[in-house]
């Protein structure tokens, strides 16, 4: 930044400051379950009260500009603090991430404030690392695991749930029933239709879940060097240049078309965990944003073909010897995600992070991971506080059930 602008400089460090004095604020909010809207008890309006409370003691500036700031697009506040296009783009991604939208869309600014304010370390070792921690605890707690298994069906008895059928026939009986799947999936596939209320399936159905993100992976014989930063072996790079940029990549998205430059967030793993690929490869793990489930004209090997050589074309301009090194790589569409994760709409936080769908997530009847089916429970990334590696909607989940276990 000091290269490029002494006065960004300054202005960042009051843009951290100003999110680590609204933080708390936001993380109070992510850190317990969303208030029923239908049937506030004492503790829901204790939460409220404590909210409205935390927000009134940021002091009567910070307070204020929260409340300015929160419906605003993310281009615009960021163009308030910064005069360098290039720091604000790539600061802005954090603000339509998750969301059908561009820097210049209304409500992206809640988002940005959302993620910067929840934001905590991240995890070493990746995803993986997580998983592992994961299995391992729950095993020591006699957790059965069973992988490669479908649930076909959510059984109920006198409109209560009983369990789960596997696709194969076997049954499963347990009085609850956790779904860490996308709520629409949930909903629309695995509990019979005969079960929803046409309130439920309205709602339910209007809930939005967009994916606009694909997944590319490639194998390189070594790091690429790239033009900007000879020598360095960065483990996260961001392809993106311009806030005007990031607009014009979502706009073929709008049309069932994907960016012919798209924005690219690229995670090394084998920098920090080597032992991933073999002595001196690499590997590049690609999310490519702007890039729609529905394309026009579907999606095919062809077009497969045609995303993978734009994403790589892309990457030429910023590491021109990229393409002599890959010798192998994969391609996910948002549809791919979807056949192969059981995401609807492939979205990958199960859900829009739109500023109405974080406030309400994903329905009035499931804010509080409860659905409206006794002993069936929302455990995912549809529920609240929303997409990312927190576990916090699981942990929330795991304290409601508990709850209304007593």
């Amino acid at each position: 930044m000091s290269r490029r602008s002494a006065a960004d400089v300054r202005r960042y460090r009051d843009f951290r400051e100003f999110l680590a004095r609204i933080a708390p604020t936001f993380r109070r909010l992510a850190d317990r379950s969303a208030p029923d809207l239908f049937e506030t008890g004492l503790g829901d309006l204790v939460h409220m009260g404590r909210a409205a409370l935390s927000l009134r003691m940021l002091g009567r500036n910070d307070m204020m500009e929260v409340l300015r700031i929160t419906p605003m697009c993310v281009a615009d506040w960021l163009g308030e603090f910064f005069e360098t296009d290039l720091l604000r783009a790539g600061l802005a991604w954090a603000g339509t991430e998750g969301c059908f939208a561009g820097p210049w869309s209304p409500g992206t600014n809640a988002n940005l404030l959302w993620t910067e304010s929840t934001a905590a370390a991240s995890v070493a070792g990746g995803p993986c690392a997580l998983i592992d921690a994961l299995e391992r605890a729950a095993t020591a707690h006699g957790v059965q695991i069973r992988c490669g298994e479908s649930v076909e069906e959510v059984t109920f008895d006198g409109g209560r749930v009983s369990g789960v059928s596997l696709r194969g026939g076997e049954r499963l009986v347990a009085p609850i029933v956790a779904a860490s799947c996308d709520p629409r999936h949930l909903f629309l596939d695995l509990v019979p239709a005969f079960n929803l209320s046409l309130e439920l399936e309205g709602n339910i159905t209007s809930y939005r879940a967009r994916g606009t993100t694909a997944k590319v992976n490639l194998a390189l014989t070594g790091y690429p060097e790239f033009s900007s930063r000879p020598g360095l072996e960065a483990e996260r790079i961001r392809i993106g240049e311009t806030v005007d940029e990031l607009e014009r990549a979502f706009d073929p998205v709008k049309y069932r078309q994907f960016s012919r430059r798209p924005t690219l967030d690229i995670w090394v793993p084998t920098v920090e965990t080597p032992e991933l690929a073999p002595a001196g490869h690499h590997v590049f793990s690609i999310l490519v944003h702007c890039v729609p489930y529905e394309l026009d004209g579907s999606w095919d090997e062809v077009s497969r073909e045609e995303l993978y050589r734009t994403v790589v074309g892309t990457l030429a301009e910023y590491a021109p010897e990229i393409e002599g090194a890959i010798v192998g790589h994969q391609v996910l569409t948002p549809l791919d995600l979807e056949s192969s994760y059981g995401v609807s709409g492939g979205h990958l936080y199960h859900g829009e992070h739109a500023i109405d769908q974080l406030v309400v997530r994903p329905t009035p009847e499931c804010m509080g991971y409860a659905t409206p089916f006794e002993g069936l429970f929302l455990c995912g990334s549809g529920s609240h506080p929303g997409g990312g590696i927190t576990c916090a909607p699981g942990a929330l989940a795991a304290r409601a059930i508990l709850a209304s276990s007593n």
